[in-house]
């Protein structure tokens, strides 16, 4: 099983998303910013560095806002959904193929990868 974190980054009343890049698994799916827990990493040191890697900015990590593991055919991941601010940096697109921030209410107009499917529903019902 890979540990993999992400990040749940409001402003005002949207969230963020990002857009997998065409060549990867999964591609062209939208997903919450983050990846893989490397070896003697915390979660949260992990999304600190994965959000730096792929947006160049700087988080501020909260508390978990969801756990969930979801097997695809290729791979079975444990992810944990953190709040997170940004702290520093204008998100950039340093990996992926697009960034947006919506509204709750705007999430059917994406495809997200299928280990969102139980967040997005929880975001649907408490936002």
């Amino acid at each position: 099983m890979v540990e993999v974190v992400a990040a749940l980054i409001w402003d005002k009343d949207k969230f963020m998303i990002c857009q997998r890049p065409a060549h990867k698994a999964r591609g062209l799916l939208w997903e919450f910013v983050g990846g893989k827990v490397e070896p003697g990493e915390t979660k949260q040191q992990a999304l600190i560095r994965e959000c730096q890697e792929e947006l160049a900015v700087t988080l501020d990590v909260g508390n978990v806002f969801m756990e969930v593991t979801h097997e695809y055919p290729d791979l079975t991941v444990h992810l944990t959904l953190f709040h997170a601010s940004i702290r520093e940096g204008v998100p950039q697109k340093l990996e992926h193929n697009d960034i947006q921030w919506i509204t709750v209410g705007e999430i059917d107009r994406y495809a997200f990868c299928p280990a969102d499917e139980t967040i997005l529903e929880k975001l649907r019902r408490e936002y």
